[in-house]
């Protein structure tokens, strides 16, 4: 699968493969960042439910605040 760009492996996050569990392997908050699979927005709400397959491209953009 491709995340930001690069090749990442869906075993590295040990069989929990839904979209929840690859925004928690980066260390960010599900409330903070807004997610596109394969070219479609993922609702917030769908986190949990979507599963990921090797074939996947992701693109995590993480919000930062700052003023």
């Amino acid at each position: 699968m491709m995340v930001n760009g690069e090749k990442f492996e869906l075993q590295a996050l040990g069989g929990a493969t839904t979209l929840v569990n690859l925004i928690g392997y980066f260390k960010l908050s599900p409330q903070r960042v807004a997610v596109e699979l394969n070219g479609d927005l993922v609702p917030r709400t769908g986190y949990s439910d979507t599963k990921l397959a090797e074939s996947d491209v992701v693109e995590i953009i993480h919000y930062v605040g700052g003023g």
